[in-house]
């Protein structure tokens, strides 16, 4: 529990300041932990950074596994394909539109913007897996390459992910101060409309 602690505090101070500005003095007297610890488990502050990573992906998979169908075989139906995409972006939706990720996004940001070893923990847990399962569906989904599946892929989640990544402009241009369940609602019904559009126009005149 302590070290669980002593990593929520790191990831809070690493996404806020990243690894350079970030202070492990400062963390260890938030964690209420001798400087001599974090040295003893992690090495240093880089070895902390990378513990951190590692424990945001241990959250996105405690958040995420549940709700997505990673233990469903691959469909070879276009309609069923389509379904699941509908359901894992709506699924996301909610992830984004909450501020229960909030403490962890600033870090997968800097990450997404300037890689480093972190990135690939991060990738390599429920992140990787969700994107590569979304790429093979919108493949059977719209019977394109897995080239064209990977790009509309990017620009799928995309409209998602601005929901965290841009959370602010998103509440100023709706003039809130937060998204309540309405808002939401709307947002998802949008985001399902042009899922179909996208995956449609991929398809071709019927």
């Amino acid at each position: 529990m302590a070290h669980a602690r002593l990593l929520d505090i790191a990831i809070r101070e690493f996404g806020s300041k990243g690894l350079d500005g970030a202070s492990t003095r400062s963390i260890a007297a938030a964690a209420r932990t001798a400087m001599s610890s974090i040295t003893y488990h992690y090495g240093g502050k880089e070895g902390l950074y990378l513990a951190a990573a590692d424990r945001i992906a241990e959250l996105m998979a405690t958040t995420m596994t549940e709700s997505l169908p990673f233990d469903e075989a691959l469909t070879d139906d276009p309609a069923a394909a389509r379904a699941r995409i509908h359901r894992i972006l709506g699924q996301l939706t909610d992830k984004m539109a909450s501020d229960a990720s909030g403490e962890w996004t600033l870090f997968v940001m800097r990450e997404q913007m300037r890689p480093s070893a972190a990135f690939d923990r991060i990738y390599g847990g429920v992140m990787g897996r969700m994107v590569r399962m979304l790429a093979d569906l919108v493949r059977v989904a719209t019977g394109q390459d897995m080239r064209a599946a990977q790009v509309a892929t990017i620009t799928l989640m995309g409209q998602v992910l601005a929901l965290r990544a841009s959370r602010a402009t998103c509440l100023r241009l709706l003039e809130r101060d937060a998204l309540d369940a309405d808002d939401i609602a709307e947002i998802k019904a949008r985001i399902d409309a042009n899922i179909d559009a996208i995956l449609d126009s991929m398809r071709g005149p019927a």
